[in-house]
């Protein structure tokens, strides 16, 4: 029998809340099946399941927040019989000696209980949209959401609540409860939010010993090779500028191994494949950074699509815990934001970040003469105790070379 405990959802997680049990003891689970979901303070995260069993026990009830590390349930072995609990001491019944007992019919069995229901996928739901549902006493089961995916969010609820509150025959309230506003919980909710990251990254400022390089890359082949690609797709069939970088970092990381993986108690322990963070703003405030795996091994097509729908169930509140728990490398990029470049805190226990600034004409000496080319600064933040910053130099160099060979990435 081996115990199932509450994974690390990342550096800024040390609780979270079971939200829903997806399975029931006596079920058979296998690698990767999703069993639970947890609700973090950044989102409700789909948990997996990486032993192949039958489920004992479920050692946590719905609703209870519980620390990294607690076991959440217990799983048995193909094959393994359950631990069986000592059989109560019934007591011996008493004889009547005064006078015969009377003659009563056998009890009857209780009829058996009728089968219960396989337990059922839940409803996409994000967590301030779920808080809020809570202190307006809505049922968000009953309702369609509207956000990406069909997630219910919190303009969902406040609707509901709206309706209900209009359709409702008018009474005196003996003692109204303060009213909970969206804007309050989505306050609340952001504290949390901050105070998480906060303590996340101050324990990267404090543990890692960072260094910080930075290099200026030409984009106009890059730029230039996806355009023609992208010229005879449909607009949901193009790849982005930032699929390139993320699969150039991919690629790098898998050929200087000492900036993908993690650095443990007992020193650097490599990834046993390129799993890219992929650092994402959330529209209520605050980030996550859930991975895109093995980006060095997919085509681009492929990445895009992962692309669109990480970002997607992120800004729905709805990941998954490999997502959260095993990126080797973290990719941001506020080109967007109009900044022209970013040195980011690396997310522990990983060893490396790279971010991407703001692509912009700027002029340059190319080919011995002085012309207006599309750059972009490329950065890196590492941990000095996996690599130094000669080796850190000769990664963004690869990521250098492989933008001015766009079809290199291409497979």
């Amino acid at each position: 029998m081996i115990e199932f405990a509450m994974p690390a959802l990342g550096a800024d997680m040390d609780e979270g809340t079971l939200n829903e049990w997806l399975v029931k003891p006596g079920d058979t689970v296998s690698r990767g099946q999703i069993v639970a979901v947890v609700e973090t303070t950044k989102a409700a995260v789909e948990i997996e399941c990486w032993q192949e069993g039958v489920v004992g026990e479920l050692l946590v009830p719905v609703g209870q927040t519980v620390s990294v590390g607690t076991p959440l349930a217990t799983l048995l072995a193909p094959g393994e019989a359950p631990a069986e609990r000592p059989a109560e001491r019934v007591p011996a019944p008493v004889t009547a000696v005064a006078a015969p007992a009377p003659s009563v019919a056998a009890p009857q069995p209780p009829p058996p209980p009728p089968p219960s229901a396989g337990p059922h996928h839940r409803r996409w739901v994000s967590p301030a949209a779920r808080r809020l549902a809570v202190s307006l006493g809505v049922d968000v089961e009953s309702l369609t959401g509207t956000g990406p995916q069909g997630a219910v969010v919190i303009s969902d609820v406040e609707h509901a609540a709206a309706h209900v509150q209009a359709a409702a025959p008018e009474v005196v309230p003996v003692a109204p409860a303060p009213a909970v506003s969206a804007k309050e919980v989505a306050a609340r909710r952001g504290a949390e939010m901050r105070k998480s990251i906060a303590a996340a990254m101050s324990r990267s400022k404090r543990e890692i010993p960072h260094y910080y390089l930075a290099d200026e890359i030409v984009l106009d082949p890059a730029l230039s090779w996806l355009a023609e690609r992208n010229a005879a797709r449909s607009i949901t069939e193009r790849v982005l500028p930032a699929v390139l970088y993320l699969k150039a970092v991919a690629l790098a990381a898998h050929r200087f191994g000492e900036f993908n993986g993690f650095w443990r108690d007992t020193g650097f322990a490599p990834g046993d494949a390129v799993h890219v963070g992929v650092a994402i703003s959330l529209r209520g405030g605050g980030l996550v950074a859930p991975a895109i795996h093995d980006v060095a091994g997919k085509k681009l097509d492929e990445l895009m699509a992962d692309l669109s729908d990480l970002v997607a169930r992120a800004r729905a509140g709805s990941l998954r815990s490999s997502e959260m728990s095993d990126p080797t490398i973290t990719v941001t990029n506020l080109g967007d934001q109009g900044v022209d470049s970013v040195f980011g805190v690396i997310y522990p226990p990983q060893v490396a970040l790279v971010g991407f600034g703001r692509p912009a004409q700027r002029v340059r000496a190319l080919d011995g003469g002085i012309r207006i080319a599309t750059t972009v600064y490329a950065s890196l933040a590492a941990d000095h105790r996996a690599s130094d910053g000669h080796r850190g130099a000769l990664f963004l160099s690869a990521v250098n070379d492989l933008l001015q060979q766009p079809d290199l990435l291409e497979n």
